[in-house]
């Protein structure tokens, strides 16, 4: 069992038999009451984002949440395939599971699986992955001052807003999480 202070960012925990990620986490305490913890926590097998609010004396059950490596081969429809490279068993997600994660899988990339109770239910990319810009406006000579930005496609055809001096073929880093553009890529 967890306690409140164990609700951290990141933390897998378990509520109505459904399992849950902590995303923003406050402690507060006021006085002579006792602490306070509130939440704010995405559903891992639906997507749905709650806020919830737990009392110091709140004990809090851990998630069972496992992982395996998989690789991603193809979507058909609005079913995506993996296959886990341990058992070589090819595992069908569909589009509603996976959320934003799909503006980032290429084929034949390495992903995690995540387990509930032994059934797959998401996957887990890496924070950070780089990807190749496709198709973007050129930047103009003296732009970079102004601090602008401007859209630009990626080779999965997600759009993100990136710096004015980005150009068609540069390599970008990308944040999974928000979907946000965090650097040039190192060569």
């Amino acid at each position: 069992m967890l306690g409140i202070t164990d609700l951290k960012v990141g933390t897998k925990i378990t509520l109505d038999g459904q399992p849950y990620v902590v995303t923003w986490n406050q402690h507060s305490k006021q006085a002579r009451g006792a602490g306070v913890m509130k939440t704010k926590l995405k559903n891992l097998i639906t997507g749905a984002a709650l806020e919830r609010t737990f009392q110091g004396s709140d004990k809090i059950d851990p998630a069972d949440i496992g992982f395996r490596k998989a690789q991603f081969l193809y979507a058909q429809g609005d079913d995506f395939q993996f296959m886990d490279q341990e058992t070589y068993e090819t595992i069908s997600l569909p589009k509603t599971k996976l959320g934003e994660a799909i503006s980032f899988l290429t084929d034949g990339m390495d992903v995690d699986l995540l387990y509930f109770e032994k059934n797959p239910i998401n996957i887990q990319l890496p924070p950070k992955m780089t990807f190749t810009v496709t198709q973007t406006d050129p930047g103009v000579k003296g732009d970079t001052a102004q601090g602008g930005s401007k859209p630009a496609v990626i080779e999965t055809g997600y759009t993100v807003k990136v710096p004015l001096f980005i150009n068609k073929d540069d390599k970008i880093v990308i944040n999974t999480d928000s979907g946000e553009y965090v650097e040039r890529a190192k060569s």
